[in-house]
């Protein structure tokens, strides 16, 4: 679910990047100007039109450093550790 989200953003971001770098290099800049101003169009238009996606990407990055520390392993080893330390 929060894997999918990443890389349609992720897909779309790249997109608006290698669209821009392209029509500025058919327009006649040079590699380093293109990149420098597909990389500021392709921010431009995420940050106004991808805020959907990018709330998307937000809420799933909270969410997985809000249970970073509650995985199935963990759970094991903190049993194991307890049973160590109080031995009943």
């Amino acid at each position: 679910m929060y894997s999918r989200q990443w890389i349609v953003f992720s897909l779309i971001r790249v997109g608006t990047f290698a669209a821009a770098l392209a029509i500025l290099m058919v327009v006649g800049l040079n590699l380093f100007v293109a990149a420098i101003g597909a990389a500021v169009i392709g921010f431009c238009v995420s940050y106004i039109f991808l805020r959907k996606q990018r709330e998307a990407v937000s809420t799933s990055i909270g969410h997985l450093r809000a249970n970073k520390d509650r995985d199935r392993d963990n759970e094991l080893e903190n049993e194991a550790l307890d049973r160590f330390e109080d031995p009943r």
